[in-house]
């Protein structure tokens, strides 16, 4: 009985021991991820804009203060306002006190002055203008409060599960928080949803012109991002300083066709920021590569419908698929074409008939809807007995 005991005892200790051995080696494996990159900054993302896939993270969800890449969001709500024709580049917005009112980076516009959507916009992307920011805040929503509610709302459609916004422009608020992964969300919501904010995140020197009382003055827009002509393929996006917040950006670039957003927060110096914002980018497209198929679908492939008065469905075409691989060998990917069963008529333009899967090792990595190219009506009563009866000649 007591050896009993004693073996009892020895087992137990041993699966203690086996226990923390297992713990300590995850948190070593976690910390040599952190590490990888040996970042100084408080916390860091890059992310795949395609797919949202993260490729590197350190502290990526700890709430910090974004400084002026809060106006991210900004933009975002104002070139979906552009899209949904609720006003356009050429709207006159009027400046107000509270607008004109705003510290830190600025445009110095004044109460009462006028600037069109467009001038707004490169101000709040070139130059990081709070004044032009809040502006456009009140135009859209007709208070900043209100258009604060806006942001937030977006937020959590977005699943921005750890930001709280304060106000339009990132100037300092203890409630105003974000984290890197929910900034790299709402960089690619804007960059891929509407690209035409490049046109405006890669100008490096612009102007403006103020019309006040006191007549037209020339005013010069000189980029923040200085990252731009730091590192190949820049393409924007947003940096932003606060002397608490310390140094941030959401850094996006395009290599041969790779789109990447990298965030840094934190950031004790510019130096940093922007060396280390390279770092992220330069780990991101070494992990990633395109996979291109240049024959998605065969010329004689058939979609079979029912109840049609075709037998078969003709199919847009799909060329030169292209999508992005993460560590994924392009040799290893398999494709497959699955066609939906029971296609019955009627059959419209445009309706999905069918997918084109990519699997790597067992999970599916990319689709492509196949879509109709045509009308396929349901065949009536008397085609159908038509059809029957055709079909019944042909057997005799």
């Amino acid at each position: 009985m007591k050896l009993l005991k004693k073996i009892i005892i020895v087992l137990l200790s041993i699966s203690l021991i086996s226990g923390s051995y297992v713990t300590f080696a995850e948190e070593a494996d976690e910390q040599t991820e952190a590490d990888v990159l040996s970042l100084q900054s408080k916390s860091a993302i890059v992310m795949e804009a395609s797919t949202g896939r993260i490729l590197y993270e350190k502290n990526a969800d700890e709430m910090l203060r974004p400084a002026s890449v809060t106006k991210i969001m900004t933009l975002l709500l104002i070139f979906e306002a552009l899209d949904e024709g609720s006003m356009t580049l050429d709207d006159i917005v009027t400046v107000s006190e509270h607008a004109a009112s705003m510290g830190g980076s600025q445009c110095f516009f004044e109460a009462g002055e006028e600037q069109t959507v467009k001038d707004m916009i490169k101000c709040i992307e070139v130059a990081s203008g709070n004044d032009a920011a809040v502006a456009m805040a009140e135009h859209i929503a007709g208070s900043e409060e209100a258009f604060v509610g806006m942001m937030n709302e977006k937020a959590k459609e977005l699943g921005m599960n750890n930001t709280n916004f304060a106000n339009a422009c990132g100037l300092e608020n203890e409630a105003h928080l974000t984290t890197a992964r929910d900034i790299a969300i709402m960089s690619r919501e804007l960059i891929t949803k509407h690209p035409d904010i490049k046109d405006y995140s890669t100008i490096w020197m612009d102007s403006i012109i103020h019309r006040t009382r006191r007549g037209e003055s020339q005013f010069d827009l000189a980029n923040t991002n200085k990252f731009l002509n730091q590192y190949t393929g820049a393409t924007g996006l947003k940096t932003g300083y606060t002397s608490q917040a310390k140094y941030c950006m959401s850094a996006t670039a395009n290599r041969n066709g790779i789109e990447l957003i990298a965030v840094i927060m934190g950031a004790d110096t510019k130096e940093i920021r922007n060396s280390e914002a390279g770092k992220l980018l330069d780990f991101g497209f070494a992990k990633c590569s395109i996979y291109n198929d240049t024959e998605t679908l065969p010329a004689d492939l058939k979609i079979p419908v029912l109840n049609g008065i075709k037998e078969n469905v003709s199919f847009e075409p799909i060329t030169d698929n292209q999508f992005v691989l993460v560590d994924e060998k392009p040799e290893m990917v398999i494709k497959e074409i699955v066609l939906y069963n029971n296609l019955e008529a009627p059959l419209y333009e445009g309706d999905v008939v069918g997918v084109v899967q990519y699997s790597y090792d067992g999970k599916v990595i990319h689709e492509e809807y196949i879509y109709a190219a045509e009308n396929i009506e349901k065949l009536s009563y008397f085609q159908s007995l038509k059809g029957l009866f055709e079909k019944t000649l042909m057997i005799q």
